[in-house]
């Protein structure tokens, strides 16, 4: 047995060899491809929409500017860019064909496909040169990743001097009592939402699974201080059940 064979990591509650992680994830997201959207709706009552909005005020994108948009999925975070920028190029990075396949009728259906790129990719192992973009994003994909700091340094690698870090991801409510009473709904609705919406219950367990892995905020800000990113900081959205990080390649 390999040394990259006994190193283990999570997928959810479970803990599996860190070379099955990524097969799993992308198993999980071919399944849920064509109902992707709908669920982020049904599951967040359509707040997500609000903290992607958030995620382009703090960003502030400009004219000109090259976005790589890791785990980019439907195009979610590249359209408000683009829309936002105004003339910029955006790229969208996914480990999941089907999910980008979704992504590319959006596009087209908007006439931005002009303005875009669909990359079928791993968050660690950018097929991107270094100092290629301006911006980086990855919206509630990081968890999924099987080594976060490795990403983190692959989206360090490919930022031009001068270039933005941006994670928006679920986090930890700071305040215990109505953590518990997230949890509870987490658990208890939105594998059912899956299973009635979706047809895939399992998929969605893993998810709600995966956001309880996830560092917390001030853990998730030292990683991306170790990644080589300075002026590292976070915000709270809808009181901690989702956090946005910030950081600048200088």
């Amino acid at each position: 047995m390999s040394d990259d064979d006994r190193k283990t990591t999570h997928f959810g509650f479970e803990t599996v060899p860190e070379s099955e992680k990524a097969g799993r994830v992308r198993g999980v997201f071919n399944s849920v491809a064509s109902k992707y959207d709908v669920m982020n709706d049904a599951m967040s009552m359509g707040v997500h929409r609000i903290w992607k909005d958030a995620m382009m005020d703090w960003l502030a994108p400009r004219a000109g500017q090259r976005l790589l948009d890791v785990a980019g999925g439907t195009g979610d975070i590249a359209f408000r860019f683009l829309a936002r920028a105004g003339r910029g190029h955006a790229t969208v990075l996914d480990l999941t064909e089907p999910m980008l396949v979704e992504g590319r009728k959006r596009a087209e259906a908007g006439r931005m496909e002009d303005s875009l790129d669909w990359v079928v990719g791993d968050a660690m192992a950018l097929p991107f040169a270094d100092g290629s973009f301006d911006v980086y994003t990855i919206s509630f994909g990081i968890r999924n990743v099987t080594r976060p700091e490795v990403a983190l340094a692959e989206a360090f690698r490919v930022l031009r001097p001068g270039g933005r870090l941006m994670v928006l991801e679920f986090s930890q409510i700071p305040n215990e009592m109505m953590q518990k009473i997230y949890d509870l709904y987490s658990f208890n609705v939105i594998p059912r939402m899956g299973q009635a919406i979706a047809g895939d219950r399992d998929s969605y367990q893993y998810l709600v699974e995966s956001i309880r892995r996830f560092p917390d905020q001030d853990t998730f800000v030292s990683m991306i201080r170790a990644a080589g990113f300075e002026n590292a900081k976070y915000r709270n959205l809808s009181m901690g059940i989702a956090a946005l990080h910030s950081g600048w390649k200088l």
